[in-house]
């Protein structure tokens, strides 16, 4: 009973935090009609118009209602995503939904709920992690708006969002997060890959540049604790060890950290990630963007057209999970970072 309880209270305050941010939205055109719309937000949303009308024309994403509105939530994130992994073990829990499947994550639209959730967990011996959304997709079921969270954006990035989220709105796969996240990562570096060619500058291009070298290189790091973590574990040392172990792995991954930021110029975006005590949550799902992506851009390449790309992940999509993973792998990545020289879509996918 109490677990049921639990149950419709979460689905209660997602249900109430989506209709909120849905009727807190409204038209772009609307907020551009609005004399009180400051300059800055002007020139934002006449942005994020262009690079959606880029996603129909150029990328054969779906034209629908996603990104034609926006939201000013008054807050830094639209909500707050709670990960939890056993004491010495990397997987994370599993919780299961209508629609998206099993995912490794719940999402709450208030912090607080979010840090109260996160407290039952550790409770029970959980690593927990309780970190900030900008932005996530209803995957078309909703009209998904622009939001403040994320129209700060610089352009590349914020076309990279816009790509990416409406990426799943193109093929989901419930229960397969690494295929999702995965897919959708490729089609936001093909798609911002072309957005900078046609709509870039040198300067433009070297921030995007800057950025992509830094996400790169801090994934890496990450990568390469969670690969020692996993060996630790599986380790036949005793759980005492382990901890130990996993306590001074967890300071150099700090420590490094450092090493990396002073490259960078001091650069301190990803000094978020360290707010909380770190923890297994913090690297659970490190891999589930990034695994298969090389396989996507190696399909793309070969395709050379968007809608033949979509239509050939559709059928990777309808297959067991064990045969689309196995026929991922087919694809030659060797070369997973080469521009991508694909036709033009004109018109949105049917």
């Amino acid at each position: 009973m109490l677990a049921s309880c639990s149950t419709l209270n979460y689905y209660t305050q997602a249900a109430q935090g989506q209709l909120e941010l849905l009727s807190d939205a409204r038209p772009i055109d609307d907020w551009l009609a609005d004399p009180s719309t400051n300059t800055t937000l002007r020139h934002r949303l006449e942005m994020a118009r262009q690079i959606r009308l880029f996603a129909v024309q150029k990328l054969g994403l779906p034209d629908n209602g996603s990104y034609k509105n926006y939201a000013d939530l008054k807050r830094k994130y639209v909500l707050w995503n709670v990960v939890a992994t056993p004491e010495l073990s990397l997987k994370p829990l599993q919780w299961c939904f209508p629609v998206a499947g099993c995912v490794n994550y719940r999402g709450y639209y208030n912090k607080d709920d979010a840090q109260s959730y996160a407290r039952e967990l550790r409770a029970q011996g959980r690593d927990v992690e309780v970190g900030g959304v900008s932005a996530y997709s209803t995957l078309g079921w909703f009209s998904d708006p622009l939001i403040s969270t994320f129209i700060n954006y610089p352009d590349a990035e914020l076309a990279r969002l816009i790509f990416h989220e409406l990426a799943h709105q193109v093929v989901y796969v419930p229960g397969d997060s690494r295929f999702n996240e995965s897919f959708a990562s490729a089609v936001e570096e093909a798609g911002v890959e072309m957005w900078l060619q046609e709509h870039g500058n040198p300067s433009m291009r070297e921030a995007y540049e800057r950025y992509s070298t830094r996400r790169k290189d801090f994934l890496h790091l990450l990568l390469k604790y969670r690969r020692e973590l996993e060996r630790t574990y599986a380790s036949p040392i005793g759980d005492e060890d382990k901890r130990i172990a996993k306590a001074r792995l967890f300071l150099a991954l700090k420590d490094e950290y450092q090493v990396l930021k002073a490259n960078w110029g001091g650069y301190a975006g990803y000094d978020r990630f360290f707010a909380e005590p770190l923890s297994n949550a913090h690297l659970a799902s490190i891999a589930t963007y990034n695994d298969y992506v090389p396989a996507f851009r190696s399909l793309l390449r070969q395709e050379k057209d968007f809608r033949r790309f979509y239509r050939q992940v559709t059928k990777l999509s309808k297959l067991d999970k064990p045969d689309r993973t196995a026929a991922l792998k087919v694809f030659d990545a060797s070369v997973p970072n080469a521009p991508i020289m694909v036709q033009r879509s004109t018109s949105a996918l049917p």
